[in-house]
């Protein structure tokens, strides 16, 4: 046993959690396993299949972020300021700076389209787990098992696709334990609607973030379209005409991300010791990076401020995340149930621990991995050249390789159709960044490359890989870090269409004659990272797999229905009251805060960024539109993380009484284990935003068509 888990068992007494089964509000359950019982027990409240069906296809999820909802019979689509903040900023210009001044489309004609924005919702839930099981049974290797798996993984999502006419996925639950088949609506034709002033919907920036109380109006709407018109959806929520209540029963739908509560306890060493650590170092170095890049003008500034956001987000919440791995209570309590779990396994038969020990096998796993992660990372991962421009560069060179094999030798995303449906996402027109910000980007990501391998004879070393002089020779050209971005940014065509269907028809022999900067790179780093997808593939990801697939079924004999699996960015549902709760130094919590706070809160910080209160409710103030008395944001103990952003809160009659944007700091635990005694959701008041938009915006026909 690892020196830290010891450190962590010896302070778990107090803690200990004598069984992993959900206890009181606890749980991101499946929509195909709904808490009935749980809310009815609990909180006398019975919750109708018509109920759950409703509030499941009136949600919404961004492809690459957060959660929404349908809230209006004409499309009108809810989420927050910062979900769709990237989108809003591609539509901004110089002259026009949408992010800083705000939108609102007093009419559908003036309403924007969202190019490249794509949003689906879940339709229909399918259990696959036999077909998915079936085709490994007669495998003999842990790569056998792999390819044979996607390959089916693949045909049952091909099938489905074909007779139900959408979007289908198959997604692992309960850590390969299930296999479900989700089938989605998708919108592509999105136009923005309503979005405040940035000094709004993130008000109070980084300062006030994951902390509570809170002022901010973040919300932002859209609207889905169909063959040119509003959509019409049969599935909408309505509005609560009082909003969210102190300790009334509510319920969350929406996508949390990732949580590890089911991880085993050297699977946690790993992501403490390992895997947050070098992701923290990545945040720290890049907010950096663009804070002083946006230093030096305002327009600069507008054009990192959205990378900006996300890394000072994610380093904070990772950070959060990282101080729970590292305090003993917790891992201590992760210690106990884990021993618990094994001790019922073992009086119940369910185990041979000398013959077969599944979490003897992840500890052995995460061991091996942490040795290749950070290698994985930066050169099969891209975060040493994370830019849109080498990632294609990318995809070209591993298109070419893989469509030059035999059929059955190709890895299963280049097999059958799949291999034409990876040449048709390379010929799509690729976005770019300034050129400026992607040299910035990438400069930064090949020097973060050279700082963390070190040289050796043969090479550059990250752990247990070595990236040879020549490849480094290769990948660098010659040149500093910074001449190769420029280099690359300057210099690649891939943006050419012609240039590109060129590339892919001639081959592997073309790519290494056409010069161009950003294909010789990707063809330098090309056998390392295959070297790194093997390694993953066959040594990390499926004995992980199997081992917690095993672990999974034990838990599942113990504990029964009684548990919910972890987060993986799929529809949950969460019930739980609102209602403010005490620090640790005895200061209370309300479970509201209003509209006069924000100015509050403003004038107490003079008005100074990122207090600076957009002028539009300074006015409002002023001319008596404010208003003041309404309720803007509050607390519940829903069971929240990452992913939960945009998130609709509802009553037990269904009406929405709020939405999710970001949980207390003390909610960022909830990654690891559930404690609702301080971690909590914050929300945006239903109320709030009803009246804000009407008083405030003057926007009443939005105002009145929420929930109609």
């Amino acid at each position: 046993m690892n020196r830290w888990i010891k450190y962590a068992a010896s302070c778990a007494c107090a803690f200990f959690a004598a069984s992993a089964a959900a206890i009181a509000d606890e749980g991101m359950w499946l929509f195909s396993n709904p808490p009935v019982k749980q809310m009815q027990e609990q909180y006398g409240v019975d919750v109708t299949p018509e109920f759950l069906t409703n509030l499941q296809k009136s949600c919404l999820k961004f492809a690459n972020s957060g959660s929404a909802s349908f809230v209006s019979s004409d499309g009108l689509i809810m989420t927050n300021h910062h979900v769709g903040l990237s989108t809003v900023a591609s539509l901004s210009t110089k002259e026009r700076d949408l992010v800083r001044d705000g939108f609102y489309a007093a009419t559908r004609e003036e309403e924007l389209k969202c190019p490249g924005l794509k949003l689906i919702a879940l339709q229909e839930i399918v259990d696959v787990t036999e077909e998915v099981e079936a085709s490994t049974r007669d495998c003999a290797t842990n790569k056998e098992a792999e390819q044979a798996r996607a390959a089916a993984i693949k045909e049952i999502e091909r099938k489905a696709k074909e007779e139900k006419g959408l979007r289908c996925d198959v997604v692992t639950m309960y850590q390969g334990g299930q296999y479900h088949l989700y089938c989605y609506k998708e919108f592509t034709d999105v136009r923005l609607v309503f979005t405040p002033e940035e000094s709004v919907g993130f008000f109070g920036g980084d300062p006030d973030n994951f902390c509570y109380p809170r002022y901010n109006l973040d919300v932002t709407f859209f609207r889905a379209y169909e063959n040119d018109q509003p959509y019409k959806p049969e599935h909408f929520l309505r509005w609560s005409d009082k909003g969210a209540q102190d300790g009334e029963f509510v319920l969350v739908a929406g996508h949390p991300a990732r949580t590890n509560r089911f991880d085993t306890v050297a699977d946690l060493g790993f992501q403490r010791d390992v895997y947050y650590p070098h992701m923290m170092s990545k945040y720290r170095r890049r907010e950096v990076l663009y804070q002083t890049f946006a230093s030096y003008n305002a327009e600069n500034q507008r054009r990192i401020a959205t990378d900006l956001f996300r890394i000072q987000n994610s380093r904070k919440n990772r950070g959060g995340i990282l101080l729970g791995l590292q305090t003993p209570e917790l891992l201590g309590r992760k210690v106990e149930a884990e021993k618990e779990l094994r001790r019922l396994a073992s009086e119940q038969g369910l185990v041979d621990f000398e013959k077969d020990d599944p979490w003897r096998a992840i500890e052995e796993t995460m061991n091996y991995w942490s040795r290749y992660y950070v290698a994985y990372d930066l050169l099969e991962a891209n975060e040493a050249y994370s830019i849109g421009l080498v990632t294609r560069a990318r995809g070209i060179v591993r298109y070419a390789i893989e469509s030059a094999k035999p059929e059955e030798e190709r890895s299963a995303a280049y097999q059958g159709a799949s291999l034409e449906e990876r040449r048709k996402e390379l010929v799509e027109p690729l976005k770019r960044e300034d050129s400026d910000i992607e040299t910035l980007k990438l400069a930064d990501g090949l020097s973060m490359l050279l700082e963390l391998a070190k040289p050796t004879e043969n090479g550059r070393v990250l752990g247990d890989v070595v990236i040879p002089w020549n490849t480094l020779g290769a990948i660098y050209g010659g040149v500093s870090p910074r001449e190769r971005a420029v280099q690359i940014v300057r210099d690649s065509k891939l943006g050419d269409a012609e240039y590109l269907k060129t590339l892919l028809d001639g081959g592997v022999d073309a790519l290494r004659s056409c010069g161009d900067p950003a294909i010789e790179l990707a063809l330098a780093v090309e056998p390392l990272a295959s070297d790194l997808r093997d390694v993953y593939a066959t040594n990390v990801a499926e004995p992980r797999r199997q081992a917690y697939a095993k672990i999974a079924k034990i838990r599942f004999a113990v504990y029964r229905d009684t548990i919910y699996p972890d987060a993986t960015f799929t529809l949950r549902l969460t019930y739980g009251r609102v209602g403010g709760y005490k620090e640790d130094d005895g200061t209370e919590r309300p479970f509201e805060t209003y509209v006069q706070g924000a100015l509050d809160h403003a004038r107490e910080h003079n008005f100074a960024d990122p207090f600076d209160l957009a002028q539009s409710w300074v006015d409002a103030e002023k001319e008596g539109r404010a208003p003041l008395d309404a309720p803007l944001n509050f607390v519940t103990n829903n069971d929240i993380i990452g992913g939960n952003s945009g998130s609709p809160c509802v009553n037990k009659d269904g009406e929405v009484v709020g939405l999710i944007f970001d949980g207390n700091i003390q909610s960022l635990v909830l990654n690891f284990v559930f404690d609702d005694e301080q971690a909590r959701a914050v929300l945006v008041h239903s109320t709030g935003i009803r009246e804000a938009v009407r008083s405030i915006y003057n926007a009443p026909a939005l105002a009145d068509e929420l929930g109609k």
